[in-house]
């Protein structure tokens, strides 16, 4: 890895700011991995979505003991929804294999503008809520497809995590959002050991990237002390915003490529596209869900997840 030139250093500067987001919002951080590792490290996608599984697993892991120290943190929930996703984020991880490259990143933008919405919009939830019925098996279907695009695209999905363990596990929002950052561990690490199989990384790349990401974490943990993050949630979540329509507007002209050629052939794109309809389906039915729910405003300081 050759980490003299003045592209590096910058690279280095805003790795800092993944783990700044992460530990400052609570979470958002790490959907700024893969177009870090790509726009500027000059990583192939598919590389640069491996690499940043394990940058995320990092700074996860960095903040998820921060909220367990601070009582945030149900191990117990955590490992039933993120066993559900580990399984997920392997397949899903897999599947990646028979992908465009570009198509990845086109898929992974939609998730930044998924993700920068969240965001904006705060999220609602009522604590101390007891878990739903039927919270068990709704917990395992989320998780799969929350792993599903882990594995896929590299992204957290906290966004979706934790409104996840607010309806159904009845967890109050500052635990579900550290829960949520053990689950997005176990996502990452699974999905890494699908990708391994069919992409080669740069460990030494992977690990300044995610030291400046750890220590960047524990930075915006301090400065929440000195500033609400709630002052500054929408213009973070504009900035995700933006960074999604530059990727999609950068790599869109794909679709006009390839046309028809893009239209699924084979039995596994035929799954893929399946699969991605499904995924959009159950996050919609459980966005809808959430929003419907008999619930008072809790807490908008946060972050909508990894």
């Amino acid at each position: 890895m050759d980490t003299g030139g003045p592209v590096s250093e910058l690279g280095f500067v805003l790795a800092l700011g993944i783990g700044l987001s992460l530990g400052f919002f609570g979470g958002g951080g790490s959907i700024l991995t893969v177009p870090l590792l790509v726009y500027v490290f000059g990583l192939p996608p598919k590389e640069a979505i491996a690499s940043s599984l394990l940058v995320v697993a990092s700074a996860s892991g960095s903040a998820a003991l921060q909220h367990g120290r601070a009582g945030n943190l149900r191990p117990r929930v955590a490992l039933v929804f993120g066993a559900a996703g580990m399984v997920g984020a392997y397949v899903g991880a897999l599947l990646a294999a028979f992908i465009d490259g570009r198509v990845l990143l086109l898929l992974f933008a939609a998730m930044m503008g998924l993700t920068g919405l969240a965001m904006w919009r705060g999220r609602s939830a009522r604590a101390n809520r007891a878990p739903r019925e039927g919270a068990t098996r709704k917990l395992v279907l989320q998780g799969l497809v929350v792993g599903s695009f882990t594995g896929l695209v590299g992204a957290g999905g906290g966004f979706l995590i934790v409104p996840a363990l607010v309806l159904w596990a009845g967890l109050p929002m500052p635990t579900a959002i550290g829960t949520s950052l053990l689950v997005i561990v176990l996502n990452s690490v699974a999905g890494f050991a699908g990708h391994v199989a069919h992409v080669r990384i740069d460990p030494a790349l992977v690990v300044a990237v995610a030291g400046c990401a750890v220590a960047g974490s524990f930075a915006g943990s301090l400065l929440t002390r000195l500033v609400e993050p709630s002052s500054l949630r929408r213009a973070f979540a504009g900035f995700v915003l933006v960074m999604a329509a530059v990727i999609l507007v950068r790599e869109g002209n794909l679709v006009l490529q390839t046309g028809g050629e893009a239209l699924p052939r084979t039995l596994p794109q035929v799954l893929f596209a399946l699969a991605m309809l499904g995924i959009g389906i159950v996050a919609g039915r459980a966005s809808h869900g959430f929003r419907a729910a008999d619930e008072s405003s809790f807490e908008h300081g946060e972050g909508s997840g990894i």
